[in-house]
């Protein structure tokens, strides 16, 4: 589960408990609502970092409930299900109307991944945690949206090559080389305190949330394509 606070014009979502934070339909409900709260209660110069508890930012899809199905047949539409009900937070968080940092303390693995690269600027441990695109290792292709995410975030074909046909485990020291991740920090505390400062940063730009949401969509097509993200065009009375 997840719950979401806010500290003057900073929301923040943490995903709670000392579990893996393993991406279900419970998890990713609970994530959405918070994010169409925060989406509801945005106000000019708003912005959201999201954390998350213990070691794990998050380790991906639930595979142990996909496999609790019972039958192979019926893992495989549990975990096709979750592909596709885990989408719509993706696209939730490139149209936010905020800018949004990931504080990643702990690992990130193959969903988790996404979760945290979905964010406009992300931020991590250096002491322990890895991001991680497991798939190759364990067998399984990635969908559409999460390969046209990487393409449009990290820029470097080389990284690419590496995160997803080389399946390596980056440290933070390693993703800042590869641009992955914007900054390391020494321990989890102080990443998660950094990124509040980004955010309070970023809220003290006291920019028009919907005007930064449609840049960012711009910003990158190909995604947003994929989840069925539309343009709209906004002009700012002043003009």
């Amino acid at each position: 589960m997840c719950t979401l606070e806010k500290h003057g014009n900073v929301f923040l979502l943490t995903l709670t408990g000392n579990d893996e934070h393993r991406l279900n339909p419970t998890l990713i409900d609970s994530i959405r609502s918070a994010l169409s709260q925060a989406r509801s209660e945005a106000t000019r110069g708003s912005a959201l970092v999201t954390k998350a508890d213990h070691k794990f930012f998050s380790n991906g899809f639930d595979l142990a409930w996909a496999q609790a199905a019972g039958s192979a047949s019926s893992s495989r539409d549990r975990l096709l299900h979750m592909v596709d009900y885990f989408k719509p937070v993706v696209a939730d968080l490139l149209s936010l109307p905020m800018p949004t940092v990931a504080a990643v303390s702990g690992h990130a693995s193959a969903a988790g991944f996404i979760l945290a690269l979905s964010h406009d600027y992300v931020l991590m441990r250096k002491d322990r945690g890895v991001l991680y695109m497991s798939e190759l290792d364990i067998g399984l292709t990635l969908p559409d949206y999460f390969t046209a995410l990487i393409r449009s975030k990290i820029g470097s074909p080389t990284a690419r090559r590496d995160v997803l046909l080389g399946a390596t485990k980056l440290r933070a020291e390693d993703a800042m080389k590869m641009e992955i991740v914007d900054s390391a920090h020494d321990s989890a505390e102080a990443t998660i305190d950094a990124a509040v400062r980004m955010g309070e940063q970023l809220a003290g730009k006291n920019w028009d949330g919907e005007v930064y949401a449609e840049i960012r969509k711009g910003l990158y097509p190909e995604v947003c394509g994929v989840l069925g993200l539309t343009d709209k065009v906004i002009m700012s009375p002043k003009l």
